[in-house]
């Protein structure tokens, strides 16, 4: 299930958000969106966990979590394919 995290510090790292999330399975990936132009974070990433089951007690448990002073907002990423 593939998760998007939003709200985040720009100070976060893909290391930081990737053991927010380890904590509750396994993750296959971690991606903070970052501005081309500036290479700072733009706030918000995306975390890949194989199991839904995971994936939902993770996102249940860190959307409205405080982290590094924003609370961030976590949700199942919506796929870009239309219907």
């Amino acid at each position: 299930m593939k998760l998007l995290i939003r709200n985040l510090a720009r100070t976060i790292t893909e290391a930081e958000l990737k053991a927010l999330f380890v904590a509750y399975g396994t993750v296959q990936f971690c991606n903070l969106v970052i501005d081309e132009t500036t290479g700072e974070s733009k706030g918000f990433g995306f975390v890949g966990m194989p199991k839904s089951g995971e994936a939902k007690i993770a996102m249940k448990s860190l959307n409205g979590k405080e982290l590094a002073g924003n609370k961030i907002r976590v949700k199942k990423a919506e796929s870009k394919t239309g219907s």
